[in-house]
């Protein structure tokens, strides 16, 4: 098969299998794309919002399913994707997984080797913390679909995989045994690595993210998603609209031209303003200024902490967003504490559509750990060769499962329409145990 034209789908029936899927982030994503997928996610909450939004989903552990339960897979899935957990690698977090990375490396050169599960499994055990090696478990996926008889051992034709910035160490080396040593069958893929900031595909809020996208050999070289909107400098902001609370209150419209960045053929990064000012389905529309005050970092760059207005990008929306502070201003001298982000705000800021169905506890975890569906669907149609996404699709009122149809996707997804079962992970499992590396202390921690 000769390279593909740009824009010109590599597949013709794509289907995605989604690892650690969360609340439905690259699931949305393929929605939009008209790309059917199916989710394994462990956290019970975060299976009723998916529930709720009308997702196939495997309430399950993404480990136990290639362990036990692969054949059950659809054999039609061709397309690999996901984002592990990211919390051990993640700046905001402990720091095992970043303190493990050349360990790590070692396990993804013996899983390539051919070297047994049961071997690697008992050697995994001695990682500081056990989420640390969920990063393995894509490429031990990539392995099992050619060991499968189900799928008549085919390997996934794309892969595309998504992660905090520190664990793009991790991404080049799997791009390196992939395309050097390849799978233990010999499969190998073409692949391309980098670390993207979301701002610039149109989510109105800065965070970066480390993707891998890979195409097996013969379905041409992949490559990254074009930004669509320019990049958001805090630095060259403050420059021009000041840099405290005060200066940005006296400004209360913004001349896109003083938006940084100048690249032609660009559009302006969408604010949070752009984002949640008009009314939609049950969302009000916030038609006040208003500033936000986070203590919490923006994707490792400290120098976009602090206060942003309503005409800035949000910070990175993590699960700690329903504790940012949210102030509106009557005029440029009177300014109060407003009503702080709801859960549909907060969604939207992640690029997630109105009315999006955030069901269980722990929502604003759910929406912080989410990938941003605009991301995704930029990340999938560069992945697969297909148009550009129209945003305009994702900010559209979501409209819920019937209850009909989310007693189906639960009787699926957990055994039973109204309750999980014992197939399901089991609640004091949830939640997976301190681990034992701490920040050094005094360091000032930002998020992924």
């Amino acid at each position: 098969m000769t390279s593909p034209e740009p824009h010109q789908p590599i597949l013709d029936n794509p289907f995605v299998l989604d690892l650690f899927a969360g609340p439905g982030g690259l699931d949305v994503a393929g929605h939009v794309l008209d790309i059917p997928s199916l989710g394994i996610e462990w956290e019970r909450s975060a299976c009723l919002t998916r529930y709720a939004a009308g997702l196939d989903t495997l309430h399950a552990d993404v480990s136990a399913v290639r362990r036990d339960a692969f054949e059950s897979l659809p054999p039609e899935i061709n397309v690999l994707a996901g984002g592990p957990p990211c919390q051990t690698y993640s700046v905001a977090g402990h720091g095992a997984g970043r303190q493990a990375l050349d360990r790590v490396k070692v396990y993804i050169e013996r899983l390539m080797a051919g070297d047994s599960d049961h071997e690697i499994d008992e050697d995994l055990k001695t990682l500081t913390d056990p989420r640390t090696a969920l990063v393995l478990e894509p490429l031990r996926y990539a392995i099992q679909a050619t060991r499968s008889p189900n799928r008549e051992h085919r390997p996934y034709d794309v892969i595309v995989l998504e992660q905090v910035p520190a664990v793009a160490p991790l991404w080049e080396h799997y791009a390196k045994v992939l395309e050097e040593t390849g799978l233990p069958d010999g499969t190998k893929y073409k692949v391309v690595v980098g670390i993207l900031a979301t701002e610039t595909y149109g989510v109105p809020q800065t965070r970066s993210r480390a993707v891998l996208i890979a195409r097996r050999e013969g379905f041409g070289e992949p490559s990254l998603p074009v930004p669509t909107h320019r990049a958001y400098e805090a630095k060259e902001w403050n420059r021009k609209n000041g840099t405290g609370a005060a200066d940005q209150a006296r400004q209360p419209t913004l001349d896109e031209d003083t938006r940084s960045g100048s690249d032609e053929g660009l559009r302006p990064w969408r604010s949070m303003r752009d984002a949640l000012a008009n009314p939609v389905g049950s969302h009000r529309g916030r038609t006040t200024p208003f500033l936000v005050r986070s203590n919490y970092g923006s994707s490792g760059h400290p120098g976009r902490r602090g206060v942003r207005t309503d005409r800035q990008p949000a910070t990175t929306v993590t699960g700690r967003i329903s504790r940012f502070v949210v102030f509106e201003h009557l005029d440029e001298n009177v300014v109060y504490e407003g009503p702080r982000f709801s859960m549909n705000e907060a969604g939207m800021l992640q690029s997630f559509p109105p009315d999006y169905p955030w069901s269980g506890t722990a929502q604003a975890q759910q929406v912080g750990n989410a990938v941003p569906p605009l991301f995704g669907a930029h990340l999938l149609s560069s992945a697969l060769g297909l148009l550009e996404p129209d945003p305009e699709t994702l900010r559209k009122p979501w409209q819920r499962a019937t209850e009909e149809q989310r007693a189906k996707l639960r009787s699926n997804g957990c055994g039973a329409a109204d309750a999980c079962t014992d197939r399901c992970p089991q609640a004091k499992d949830q939640v997976p145990p301190p681990s034992s590396v701490r920040p050094r202390k005094g360091k000032k921690e930002a998020a992924g």
